[in-house]
């Protein structure tokens, strides 16, 4: 295989992925029209009423309507009127009586590269919401095309090319991969991570670090590519001999890069917007750090509301834990062959699974790149590949029409 094809293939491939999942969400809400609400959680019963965006201007532009929903909404508001804007909803904490906007709650870079973004798209004449509409959608799926790049290069290292053209299909079609191709952040983190991942094994630390800061930056998880760097760190050393007489200068730089992602955190999360997200996900989202207590909570709390009170919760949960299932075998799977890739993997499983509350875990899963390596690796078993592909299709296809009507998905 010459060497241009790989690219052109993942190209092809991305490029019909998104306009057959478009395709799909625009046709399947002409056809349907589902009965509300949606009791997926205890609480979306009471935010997927038929007048429950009454108000929220971000979520009712009709162009790219389908791709916008749920968090959606806060990322074109910041991209449009930044963080403190006066039409973004607001929550009072109980502790201090004051309002706080929950525009806080999400990290700055992709809200801001859309805004950016906006600037020369604004030129096709649209108006601010779906000028930052499109600009999210570009962002997104550029940043996905970027990741199937780098998680084919991941895979095929190991298991070559036909499992890293499985590796990559699988991702775009997990039962959330739809979520790749909206206004959220997806797209764009697993172009930062899995770009991060790759040029760390290459040895180039300035890529590394430059696109580790940005992860951090894009979302939480991004912080936890300080453990791939380590990794890389440590293994430069000969540890059958002296590792303290092989310290130079280049290993004293080299270490720098492993602290930056956590640094460039560090710096955010001591900032006017790092600490308003701070108090939203405290009182709010009910979200935190390894909150090991809350997190089991949570999980027990759900259980019983799908186990005897919700069918639809019963299906939810089930994709949930699927999904942390699969990813989590895995990471363990890997960790012989790939231990970096493999320890960041089990490190984004366990930040989402214990940071407090049990919900989005299918989606958070998507930015696990040891999920889709193995996966790959398993398809080249037959009867798996096509098991695997109907069940993945089916069930993503019924959350993307979910999501494109507004239902709570993750």
């Amino acid at each position: 295989m010459n060497e241009k094809s790989p690219l052109r293939t993942l190209v092809l491939i991305w490029l019909g992925w998104f306009l057959v999942l478009y395709g799909f969400q625009s046709l399947v809400t002409a056809r349907l029209a589902l009965a509300r609400p949606d009791h997926a959680v205890s609480w979306s019963e009471y935010e997927t009423l038929p007048s429950s965006n009454k108000g929220k201007i971000y979520l009712l532009e009709p162009f790219l309507n389908r791709q916008v929903a749920w968090d959606s909404e806060y990322y074109v508001g910041i991209a449009v009127g930044g963080y403190a804007d006066p039409e973004a909803g607001q929550v009072v904490n109980p502790a201090t009586g004051l309002p706080v906007i929950k525009n806080y709650s999400f990290f700055p870079l992709y809200p801001y590269l859309m805004r950016g973004l906006a600037y020369p798209l604004s030129v096709l004449g649209l108006n601010p919401i779906a000028t930052a509409s499109l600009a999210g959608v570009v962002i997104t799926l550029v940043g996905t095309l970027a990741g199937m790049v780098a998680l084919w290069h991941l895979t095929q290292e190991h298991f070559g090319e036909d499992s890293a053209f499985r590796a990559v299909f699988y991702l775009l079609i997990f039962p959330t991969g739809f979520f790749l191709a909206q206004v959220y952040t997806e797209g764009l983190f697993i172009g930062l991570s899995f770009w991060c991942l790759l040029m760390i094994k290459r040895h180039q630390w300035v890529w590394a670090t430059v696109l580790a800061v940005f992860a951090a930056w894009t979302r939480a998880h991004g912080a936890a590519l300080a453990l791939p760097l380590a990794v890389a760190w440590l293994a430069q050393f000969d540890w059958k001999s002296n590792p303290l007489k092989q310290i130079d200068r280049q290993k004293v730089l080299t270490a720098l890069a492993v602290l930056l992602p956590l640094g460039a955190y560090l710096i955010w999360r001591n900032s006017v917007l790092g600490l308003g997200w701070a108090e939203l996900q405290e009182f709010y989202f009910g979200r935190g750090l390894m909150t090991i207590q809350r997190s089991i909570g949570s999980w027990k709390e759900n259980f019983f509301y799908a186990r005897y009170m919700s069918e639809e919760g019963q299906v939810y949960f089930g994709i949930e834990i699927l999904a942390i299932l699969v990813a989590t075998v895995s990471a363990v799977w890997l960790l012989r062959r790939d231990p970096a890739v493999a320890l960041y993997s089990l490190a984004v499983i366990l930040l989402s699974v214990f940071s407090g509350s049990a919900q989005s875990m299918a989606r958070y899963m998507l930015i696990a790149p040891a999920t889709f390596i193995v996966l790959g690796a398993w398809g080249a078993t037959r009867a798996f590949d096509r098991t695997w592909t109907l069940a993945s299709c089916l069930l993503m296809g019924m959350s993307a029409m979910l999501y494109s009507f507004d239902f709570w998905v993750g």
